[in-house]
């Protein structure tokens, strides 16, 4: 599933990976305390996350480090919040995806997901390049607001 930088697709390749779910390396989880995810597959251009969601489960406002990605809803419903304008007077856009929809982001995209249904959710993430830092941020009186800058393989 490599294919060159100018003809990759990341939603396609999330759509590849949740059609085939026997191939996950691993069975879908649920932790009630914090997401479950787990790296489907690293490529020299891209890598592939599982990630479960269950009711009120959500990420922190955050970037991919300058890695652009998309994502696919295997099951269930998560709603995104994108962060776009300057960061001092941000706009905040909601969107709820639901079973079979999909997103592609580019490199500069922050933005938050929250599972705000009754139900488990269940996404398939592509990143190109594979992440090497997220920052994760806050929306205060200021604007966006840097909280920290988290390196994979050391923190996640």
């Amino acid at each position: 599933m490599t294919t060159t930088a100018l003809q990759l697709d990341h939603l396609a390749i999330a759509r590849q990976f949740a059609n085939a779910p026997e191939g996950w390396v691993v069975p879908p989880r649920f932790d009630p305390v914090d997401r479950w995810y787990h790296r489907l597959h690293v490529a020299d251009d891209h890598e592939v996350w599982l990630l479960t969601w269950l009711p009120g489960q959500q990420t922190e406002l955050h970037d991919h480090g300058g890695s652009a990605g998309g994502f696919h809803i295997f099951s269930g419903t998560l709603t995104e919040d994108t962060v776009s304008g300057p960061a001092e007077s941000p706009r905040v856009t909601s969107r709820d995806l639901s079973e079979g929809a999909g997103r592609r982001f580019g490199s500069h995209h922050v933005h938050r997901i929250v599972n705000r249904g009754p139900d488990p959710a269940i996404s398939v993430h592509v990143y190109g390049p594979a992440l090497t830092s997220m920052t994760k941020y806050r929306l205060g009186p200021a604007g966006l607001q840097t909280l920290t800058t988290e390196r994979a393989g050391a923190q996640w």
